[in-house]
Order: C-alpha cells, then structure tokens, then sequence
C-alpha cells in the first residue's frame, strides 16, 4: 500500500512536500513563541483582572471621601496582596520561559537598573510635589508616568515597538489620572492598566499566529 508523504514517511527517508514542510515550520514556530514567551497572554489577562478589581476596591472605598484622605487601612492589605501575588506570579514565568535562553528575549542588567530607577525617580518626585504642595502627587496614577516613559524608551532602542507601545500607553494612563482627581484617579488606574495589558495580551497571540 502506498502513502502520501508525511512526517512518518519523512522519518523513513521519505519527504515533506512544501506545503507540509511550510506548516510544519509555521506550528514549530508557534510553539517555540510560545513557550520563549516571559509575558504570557494568559499571565497578562490575570493580572489585568487584578489590578482592575484592586483599583476598583480602592475606589469604591475613596469615592465619597471630602476632603481626599486616601486610601483606608482595609485597602492597605488588598494593595500589598496585589503587588506581591504579581511580582511573584510574573518573576517565576519569566525565569522559567527564559531559562537558557539568550539574546534579546532576556532583559539585560542595565535596562534593569534602568526600570529600578525610573520607579525609585518617580517616588522623590511625587514626594518633592507632595511637600511642595502639589495637589496631584496624591493620585496614584502620577507614579506611572516616569517608569511608563522610561520603559517605552529602554524598549525603543530595543526596537521592540509592541513594549515601546506598552510603556507609552502606561504614561498615557498616569497622564490622564491627573484630570480624575485624586478618588477618580483610582479608576482610571483600574480600568487604564487592564486595558494596555488585555492589549498586550492580544497583540502577543496575534504575533504567535502571524
């Protein structure tokens, strides 16, 4: 009986017609993105579920306050859950998606000094406008606009426009908390946040399939 070539036939000394051979090459692909991947779509879309119900509670919590006081001792531990559950969850698939993998797909010790010291920036300056004063250094979203630009451009001269477009649209977030108020800002967090990230997530499937 004769068959078709096929991937068993191909291991017989058999061959791939150029169609196999292409969608072979195309579902290998796939899978190498996909398990190379350090921010998973499924990561992201979790973490977009978190910081939009830890915001929300936030603000729920804020809303009615006059004057602002911020946030209550009850919010304290949901934020505090929030920022470890995600540093933990996005550091351990990192390490295990970049495991003996070089090159480009690791963030190098500079652009990592870098991000720690846009975020470490951005508290003395929303501490210098608190002390002097300055109404907004209160909104949460204020502290995304340095790191959003500084990530933005450590991923520019990357050339890696899908995190340079992330980093941009982070800012754009702390931007636009500014005019929310401080109560409002919370929200915009929230709902900001889970939007750039859902969109991540998104554009990473789409990059997987192309």
């Amino acid at each position: 009986m004769n068959h078709g070539p096929g991937p068993a036939n191909a291991e017989n000394g058999g061959h791939f017609d150029p169609q196999q051979a292409a969608a072979l090459l195309d579902k290998t692909t796939q899978e190498t993105r996909r398990k190379i991947e350090p921010t998973p779509p499924w990561l992201l879309a979790t973490r977009a579920a978190m910081v939009l119900a830890a915001c929300s509670a936030v603000w729920l919590s804020v809303r009615g306050q006059h004057p602002y006081r911020g946030p209550t001792a009850a919010d304290i531990p949901v934020l505090v859950a929030f920022i470890v559950i995600n540093f933990t969850a996005t550091v351990a698939v990192a390490k295990r998606a970049t495991a003996g993998v070089s090159g480009r797909s690791r963030l190098r010790p500079a652009e990592i000094g870098v991000a720690a010291l846009a975020w470490a920036a951005a508290v003395v300056v929303v501490a210098a406008l608190a002390a002097a004063g300055v109404s907004f250094s209160l909104y949460p979203t204020t502290l995304l606009i340095i790191p959003g630009l500084a990530w933005a451009a450590t991923m520019a001269a990357r050339a890696d426009w899908r995190r340079c477009a992330t980093g941009l649209a982070v800012a754009v977030v702390g931007v636009a908390g500014v005019f929310a108020g401080p109560a409002g800002a919370w929200a915009v967090a929230g709902l900001g946040l889970c939007i750039v990230l859902l969109g991540n997530g998104a554009a990473i499937v789409r990059r997987q399939r192309g």
